[in-house]
């Protein structure tokens, strides 16, 4: 199976540098649908057997368009929603003294794993939407009107930052603190091929459209 991670195009939130997580529903800006355009562009000569997405606008509006290239539905999947950040939506990054990455490293690592307030942690968020992966592996051999089978079939998985990163982290399985060494940006696209022979990450963050 092959799966196609595409982080959502850039919001208003993003613009203005400020944290948003999975309550906080943001609608794409005008340079997050023409990188949600370039991005279905990009991806319009793969086989893609289905595009599933969180039901936040600013995945389902970016997978909208990488879909619309292969007369494909938008699957919606709850599971698919960014890491709930609690009361920290919406807060400015200039308010913080270190990266947001790292910010919360700190918090969960002296509060033993604690939840952001109203928020999760990323074990939750890393349980949830490994869930959906293994739904799509899962599915029956015959996917859509092709001849794709599971081993074959290639997927694409329209989210967001933390929710690409735990999806990564998950299938090459390192640690989940990890997720501070990657940097991830608005339309980048990552690759997971899963194999019998296990995952592999093949395009981290491509962004080269």
């Amino acid at each position: 199976m092959k799966l196609i991670l595409v982080r959502h195009g850039e919001t208003y939130w993003n613009e203005e540098r400020r944290i948003q997580g999975g309550d906080a529903d943001i609608e794409l800006n005008d340079a997050g649908f023409e990188q949600a355009r370039k991005v279905a562009a990009f991806l319009e000569s793969e086989p893609i057997a289905a595009v599933v997405s969180s039901p936040l606008q600013r995945a389902k509006a970016t997978a909208e368009a990488i879909a619309s290239r292969h007369q494909l539905p938008v699957e919606i999947d709850e599971g698919l929603r960014e890491l709930r950040l609690g009361e920290l939506d919406g807060t400015s990054l200039a308010d913080l003294t270190t990266t947001f990455s790292r910010f919360l490293l700190q918090w969960w690592q002296e509060r033993q794993a604690a939840k952001l307030p109203d928020g999760e942690t990323f074990a939750q968020l890393q349980q949830r939407v490994w869930k959906v992966v293994e739904r799509l592996l899962e599915r029956p051999p015959l996917i859509g009107a092709g001849p794709q089978h599971n081993g074959s079939a290639t997927f694409v998985i329209v989210s967001h930052y933390f929710v690409t990163l735990a999806i990564i982290l998950k299938a090459l399985d390192l640690p989940s603190d990890s997720f501070t060494k990657f940097k991830l940006d608005p339309g980048g696209v990552s690759v997971l091929e899963i194999q019998d022979h296990g995952p592999r990450l093949v395009t981290f963050n491509d962004t080269s459209y």
